[in-house]
């Protein structure tokens, strides 16, 4: 019993990193480019570099940028929980083996 509570602990904590790290990620780039921004002449290039990034995200959220980062980032999640899951299926395989 306590290899399943063992694993399912880590599919949620993976679940739960894997759809932050894209958000801290995103958000972290808009925070560098508005330090960056400050400095004279670069400006304009922050704000082109932030638009494209708002351009991009809106794409895969039906024109918000905010849902298309939600979408982002529950893919993310879901890919980590598929990883953890294969991860898990292997070492039973291989402690099985050995």
């Amino acid at each position: 019993m306590t290899i399943f509570t063992n694993f399912l602990r880590s599919l949620v904590l993976t679940i739960i990193f894997s759809f932050f790290v894209p958000l801290f990620f995103v958000g972290g780039g808009f925070l560098f480019l508005s330090l960056i921004g400050h400095f004279p002449g670069l400006q304009e290039l922050t704000e082109a570099i932030a638009t494209e990034i708002m351009h991009f995200l809106a794409t895969f959220g039906s024109g918000t940028p905010l849902r298309g980062l939600f979408v982002i980032s529950l893919t993310c999640s879901f890919v980590g929980a598929l990883f953890d899951m294969f991860v898990y299926y292997r070492y039973q395989i291989l402690r099985i083996d050995s």
